[in-house]
């Protein structure tokens, strides 16, 4: 037996002799069987099955298919050979031996030692076919295949450990997201040890949570038959149970949510919060089909002048400071008005924004605070951040304005501003706990493994100052007390903001359509309303959101 090498060890030596006597003699590349040894394995391991044949004598038609199926029946993430020995041509054939390390799905690898036979043609050195070249035990007719077994999916639970799956909730099955056999483009996206056919999460949790629901499948190397039969299993590997995924939804909540919803005959949904953790209570969509309180966009309407009245106390206004609220203002040639044409004179800050003054909120944004100010406080509130909820949701955005009129229409939620149900009722959070959150459905340590598109890991959470948190707590549930929500029959304790937002083109003559919205606070829960086209936000969405707290 020679290792690889000792012939070209051999030729330099022959060729510094006879390089002494005048005579010049160079060896053709591949003419022994060492170096067609490590060209072919070379070949084999980058899949390069086009030089594998070549190197091949009597490749069968269909060789490419035997080669690459192989890979694919195994399920192989990497794989790796390299010579063993060659042992000295003997009558134009010689023997050859090789070490073949294939990593499998899960970071498993399979070892064994393989025979390379070697013929010689026309003065080249080539393998001698057979199937034993893929594998010494391997005989014609039969496959390597790595067959799987896995275990069954863990479960996806309430905050309470009850499993979601099953539940009568179909918002909450909405969330859970259904498990279906994976399509070919599922599968290669996945990754081993997926394979077209298995079963995987298709939405929801069960996709975003797919590696830790599912566990690692146990696996055995096998060879078969050509009817697909055990002929004989090579090496068996243990698996991995898949994990539960424990999620933050209250069941006693959730369930309220959807009876609140139950009589609203428009789309609408609702999100809720636990203000102290960031802990999302709720989520329910009506009707189903899309996910639109995590991944609808919406103006926010006068909701935004939560953000707007934090801003301007930061910079110096008072809950008690005289404020104008006529029935309307121009800015930059635009005019701006309160719902059906509302003054209330000189009033204090509280009461103005009490009765929703959209004049009293664009006339201060424009003179006292500027673009860049309120788009800084609307930050600490979470808007153009992404969110870490668990699952994927739309950011809130607050664009740059432009000029004065759009920064006072963005000052009421109008223009370019848009945001979620979910995004809203963290900002009510923020309100009730003086510190915004980024809402999560899941385990903190889960939800902050997400980064956003750019790589950065997101900030989980703002502290508001102090005297913007006092002041929040004056103002909202002056909303409710006295203000535009002052005729809904909330339970004591109630906090929140009206909001009326206008979408669309307004017909001839008419005003345009208005999504109707209430976020709000009591105690440590926080929630947002949307009801889409569905008039004012004191009309349609604040009845909702009384009958959600009543049912709690």
């Amino acid at each position: 037996m020679r290792r690889p090498g000792a012939v070209i060890v051999a030729a330099v030596a022959v060729a510094a002799v006879l390089a002494g006597a005048g005579i010049f003699w160079f060896l053709r590349s591949g003419d022994g069987p060492e170096q067609t040894a490590e060209r072919y394995l070379a070949a084999w391991q980058r899949g390069d099955t086009a030089a594998m044949r070549a190197l091949t004598a009597d490749p069968p038609a269909d060789f490419d298919r035997r080669v690459t199926g192989t890979r694919d029946d195994l399920g192989a993430v990497r794989q790796r050979f390299t010579v063993s020995s060659v042992g000295d041509p003997d009558g134009g054939r010689a023997g050859g031996s090789y070490r073949a390390e294939i990593t499998l799905a899960g970071g498993r690898t399979w070892a064994y030692q393989g025979t390379l036979p070697f013929v010689e043609r026309d003065g080249r050195w080539l393998v001698a076919w057979s199937p034993q070249v893929l594998h010494p035990e391997l005989r014609e007719g039969q496959r390597l295949r790595a067959s799987r077994a896995w275990s069954d999916r863990a479960a996806i639970q309430a905050a309470d450990g009850t499993d979601l799956r099953g539940s009568s909730s179909g918002s909450v099955e909405q969330l859970v997201g259904p498990v279906a056999p994976a399509s070919a483009d599922a599968a290669k996206k996945l990754g081993a040890p997926y394979r077209k056919g298995d079963a995987a999460g298709a939405d929801g949790l069960q996709r975003q949570y797919e590696r830790r629901l599912a566990g690692t499948p146990a696996m055995a190397v096998q060879i078969t038959g050509a009817d697909g039969s055990v002929v004989k299993t090579l090496q068996r590997f243990g698996g991995a149970p898949g994990q539960p995924l424990r999620t933050t939804l209250d069941l006693k909540v959730q369930e309220a949510a959807g009876r609140a919803l139950g009589d609203v005959d428009k789309p609408a949904s609702m999100v809720a919060l636990r203000p102290s953790t960031g802990e999302i209570l709720a989520v329910a969509n009506k009707p189903g089909g899309y996910n639109r309180a995590l991944m609808g966009r919406y103006p926010p309407g006068s909701t935004f002048k939560v953000v707007t009245a934090a801003a301007l106390v930061a910079g110096g206004v008072s809950v008690s400071s005289p404020v104008g609220c006529p029935a309307t203002t121009t800015v930059g040639g635009r005019t701006f008005k309160n719902s059906e044409n509302e003054a209330f004179g000189t009033v204090p800050f509280r009461e103005a924004f009490a009765h929703s003054c959209n004049t009293t909120m664009a006339r201060l944004t424009v003179d006292r605070l500027g673009e860049k100010r309120l788009a800084q406080v609307a930050a600490q509130f979470g808007f153009n951040a992404p969110l870490i909820t668990g699952l994927p949701a739309v950011r809130a955005s607050y664009p740059a304005t432009g000029d004065a009129t759009a920064l006072a229409a963005a000052s009421f939620g109008q223009g370019e501003v848009l945001t979620s149900p979910l995004n809203m009722a963290g900002v009510a959070a923020a309100a009730a706990s003086g510190t915004w959150r980024s809402p999560r459905l899941v385990d903190a340590a889960l939800a902050s493994q997400a980064v956003d598109a750019g790589g950065r890991r997101p900030e989980p959470q703002h502290r508001l100052e102090p005297a913007v948190h006092k002041a929040l707590r004056t103002l909202m549930p002056a909303v409710v007390s006295e203000g535009t929500a002052s005729k809904v029959s909330f339970p004591a304790g109630t906090a929140g903001k009206t909001g009326t937002a206008e979408f669309g083109t307004a017909p001839e003559g008419g005003e345009p359509p208005t999504h109707a919205w209430f976020i709000g606070y009591r105690g440590d829960l926080a929630f947002a309303v949307i009801v889409e086209d569905g008039g004012t936000g004191a009309g349609t969405a604040a009845p909702v959101a009384a009958e959600f707290l009543r049912s709690l």
